[in-house]
């Protein structure tokens, strides 16, 4: 069975539409400002320490974030100083 490691470079395209996705749907909820960038920041802070999970759980991670998810990562990077 193959592994499921994968390359980043090589989805990146798919992971960029993906963000681009959700920061859409953050915007017709109202949060204008979300961009793909934002979206990928917040869901790539919990790979800091184990590294890049299989990509079935990446596109997981982002498709199923949540607005209340995402402003509370702003928050505390704001508290941080961070954002």
């Amino acid at each position: 069975m193959e592994s499921e490691q994968w390359n980043h470079d090589q989805h990146s395209e798919e992971i960029e539409a993906m963000c681009r996705s959700k920061a859409e749907e953050f915007r017709l909820l109202g949060y204008e400002y979300v961009t793909s960038k934002d979206i990928w920041d917040c869901i790539s802070r919990n790979y800091d320490k184990d590294g890049m999970p299989p990509l079935h759980k990446l596109v997981n991670d982002i498709y199923s974030l949540k607005a209340n998810s995402y402003m509370t990562y702003l928050t505390l990077a704001a508290y941080r100083g961070l954002n």
